[in-house]
């Protein structure tokens, strides 16, 4: 099992692998913007979930052959930002619910693709506690961040501890990008920093605050250092219990599509429902639709996925009797 982890392939056969690949980027690049989106998932979807880790996990030791692979991923994660915080981020301040009820349903049309991996498998106590445990996980998140009273934390007069709080935030960051179902921008909320570091993306902030990029730093050196360490250790982890590793995987996909409508930002629409600044028969009119609409175009492209895999293997089959 080892050695056939330390030979896997990460080559790219054709174009329609390395578009792929660069779709996957894109949608972890939006999972910044919008909670609940787990590009992990997508992964999953798109049948490269195990080579994201294994390349991620093995970039020092591979570093010409993952650095291909994950190159167009990465330029698909810059795409996903800039579209994110260009488009993206205008919808959701016009039509909040709406658009998260499409991503939404994108997800859920994708959750069938997350749960084939433990398709027939025996449901054991502890396989159903690892379940329910991630569905609850997310939510509870969400949860604990609508009713945090600290609210949003200062980005000024930082001093040592904050950066090493930073360290540590972009470690547990990097975990939300590795592990499916669990939200980067979710856990930054429940921590207070989502917001203030939105309002830090623009070219007069950083002129007017240079310090700023050493928040940027340690955010960035700790989810470096979690990307690698823990895709090394989900990848072992794998190898000895990939089925019940699942079942939490299954769990944690299926709360964090509730958590979409579970946490602060979703929070404050409903909030504004209720006192009549804006249309809820409107939103609901939009969102519902467009849930109904991401949720089979979503649901089409798994059944897509496994009809083609299950050709290949026919096809495999074929040549190896040939």
């Amino acid at each position: 099992m080892q050695k056939e982890q330390q030979e896997i392939d990460l080559h790219y056969q054709n174009k329609q692998e390395i578009i792929k690949s660069s779709f996957l980027g894109f949608f972890i690049g939006l999972a910044v913007i919008v909670p609940g989106i787990s590009g992990s998932t997508i992964a999953i979807l798109f049948k490269l979930y195990d080579k994201l880790l294994y390349a991620i996990g093995n970039l020092v030791k591979r570093f010409r052959a993952c650095l291909l692979f994950l190159l167009p991923i990465a330029i698909g994660v810059i795409i996903g930002l800039l579209i994110g915080f260009i488009t993206v981020q205008q919808l959701l301040k016009i039509l909040p619910f709406a658009i998260v009820a499409l991503f939404a349903g994108l997800m859920l049309g994708a959750f069938p693709a997350v749960t084939d991996e433990i398709k027939n498998e025996v449901t054991t106590p502890i396989r159903i506690i690892l379940f329910l445990l991630g569905v609850a996980l997310p939510i509870i998140i969400g949860v604990v961040s609508i009713f945090d009273q600290t609210g949003n934390q200062s980005l000024e007069n930082l001093n040592f501890y904050h950066y090493l709080l930073f360290f540590f935030l972009g470690y547990l960051v990097a975990i939300t990008q590795i592990v499916p179902g669990l939200s980067a921008t979710a856990l930054l909320m429940a921590f207070g920093y989502f917001n203030p570091l939105i309002e830090t993306v623009s070219f007069s902030y950083w002129q007017n605050n240079p310090q700023i990029f050493f928040v940027y730093a340690a955010l960035g050196l700790g989810g470096l250092i979690g990307l690698v360490t823990f895709s090394k250790l989900l990848t072992s982890l794998f190898s000895k219990y990939r089925k019940t590793a699942f079942f939490l995987i299954v769990g944690l996909s299926l709360g964090s599509i509730v958590s979409m409508f579970v946490n602060p930002d979703i929070w404050v629409v409903y909030e504004s429902w209720k006192a009549g600044h804006t249309s809820m028969p409107l939103e609901l009119g939009i969102g519902i639709p467009l849930f109904i609409i991401g949720t089979v175009l979503s649901y089409l492209f798994v059944r897509y996925e496994r009809k083609k895999a299950q050709n290949d293997s026919i096809e495999s089959n074929k040549k190896a009797f040939s």
